[in-house]
């Protein structure tokens, strides 16, 4: 979800929705703070809503009538490294979206890794972002070619994956990098990738690794401004 004010009370909201996708919406009178219903907290990035819409035919924009919260964060808030890999996670996900494509699977693993990420201990989630990052492109159709092998022991965007032979441009990864990748394409998860043994190096070298891969192969996927963040507070 990204809010941008409009108006003296209002805002335009663009949400990733189960049914209709990425979508922008109106949402009036939410940051008017009379009588103390100020409701703009209801669409910060990240927050997990329930919506009631209206739909105009021939329009862009739609309007939200009703909305609840469909869960409530109990430590995302509250915790800055947890926080920082939400707001990776947004921008992510509203940098691959196509606007008003159908993902519904996408959908449902996102609620569910942001539901996961709030409630997972403080020092079970360094892997967390390149894991979501990799479901990202897998569901949308950006899946690496083969897996780490003896024989395939390098990562190379020529190649579109896994290479028997290194890589002739940047960014390089060593084969220990390839074998981490392998597991994390692997993890069914978030449950899965909690016990994966990685330094920070080793998960930003793959991160910056896999950034390339889209931005070669979608040609709109851009940088994602909130990495910088990320990497100074998650080791």
């Amino acid at each position: 979800m990204r809010p941008v004010r409009y108006g003296d009370t209002s805002l335009v909201v663009t949400v990733f929705t189960n049914e209709m996708g990425l979508k922008a919406f109106m949402v009036k009178g939410v940051r008017s703070s009379s009588s103390g219903k100020n409701k703009a907290a209801y669409f910060q990035p990240g927050t997990i809503l329930d919506m009631v819409v209206a739909e105009t035919a021939g329009r862009s924009m739609h309007y939200i009538r009703e909305f609840s919260a469909s869960y409530i964060y109990s430590n995302i808030h509250q915790d800055v490294v947890r926080n920082s890999i939400m707001l990776f996670s947004v921008e992510v996900l509203l940098r691959l979206l196509p606007e008003n494509a159908h993902f519904p699977a996408l959908f449902s693993v996102s609620r569910t890794f942001l539901i996961a990420l709030d409630n997972a201990p403080a020092s079970n989630v360094a892997n967390f972002p390149l894991w979501f990052l990799l479901q990202c492109g897998r569901l949308l159709g950006y899946e690496l070619n083969g897996r780490f092998a003896e024989d395939m022991p390098y990562l190379n965007r020529e190649d579109g994956g896994f290479s028997s032979h290194p890589p002739s441009s940047a960014p390089y990864t060593t084969t220990e990098d390839a074998r981490l990748m392998s597991e994390m394409l692997m993890a069914a998860d978030t449950a899965d990738i909690a016990s994966f043994t990685a330094g920070s190096e080793s998960r930003y070298r793959l991160i910056d690794w896999y950034i390339a891969f889209l931005q070669q192969y979608t040609g709109h996927f851009g940088n994602i401004r909130s990495l910088v963040i990320l990497r100074s507070l998650l080791h």
